[in-house]
């Protein structure tokens, strides 16, 4: 498997502390533990590119990311990993910091070309993720649905969790978001994450 060549640039809370909004960029976020490090070190095929933690709420700040290409593109682009949300052990203070920057950065970052809202496809819906589903839609952010660790289920339990997933998200949507179901573990659903990215990045117009 291809590894991309990617670094990190910058841990920031303020647009001050970001890269200029130059390359096409797409933002990485979903609840505590869902496996989001792991699945941005899946994606760029390197192991240790974003910190990997058994502590849930490790992720503070917008930590950026430059990425050099896609499977058959060398066009870079960038990609963020934003702090996890429904993290109870944080302090009342520090969540609503928290939610400030990830609210000011999804809608303010220009080159924001889409969310990858990540869910954990061996949980039933969580009403955490179906109001942050409806907060982006609100908000006219562009958004895809990420089911995370499909490893850990029988094939029928993924299918029955995701299905349940599209039926609540029917009761308020007309059309659905693309949704893709990964494994961090077995790399499943990689290239079809990374054709998604470069047909986006195909569109750029920065």
């Amino acid at each position: 498997m291809k590894a991309l060549l990617a670094q990190h640039l910058t841990s920031g809370r303020t647009a001050k502390d970001w890269p200029a909004p130059d390359l096409p960029e797409y933002a990485f976020i979903g609840r505590s533990n869902v496996g989001k490090s792991s699945l941005i070190n899946m994606l760029c095929h390197i192991n240790k590119l974003a910190r990997v933690s058994n502590t849930p709420g490790r992720t503070r700040n917008v930590e950026h990311f430059r990425v050099e290409g896609t499977l058959t593109s060398k066009r870079p682009w960038m990609l963020a990993d934003l702090p996890g949300y429904g993290f109870a052990k944080a302090s009342k203070t520090e969540r609503a910091v928290w939610e400030k920057m990830i609210q000011t950065y999804l809608k303010e970052r220009e080159s924001l070309q889409n969310v990858f809202l990540l869910a954990d496809s061996r949980l039933e819906p969580q009403q955490n993720d179906l109001d942050m589903v409806q907060w982006l839609g609100e908000n006219g952010i562009p958004f895809s649905i990420v089911f995370t660790k499909s490893d850990k289920l029988k094939g029928p339990k993924v299918d029955s969790n995701v299905a349940q997933f599209k039926r609540k998200l029917k009761e308020t949507w007309e059309e659905l978001p693309p949704i893709f179901i990964t494994s961090s573990e077995t790399s499943k659903g990689r290239d079809e994450l990374l054709t998604y990215i470069e047909n986006v990045n195909t569109q750029w117009k920065g």
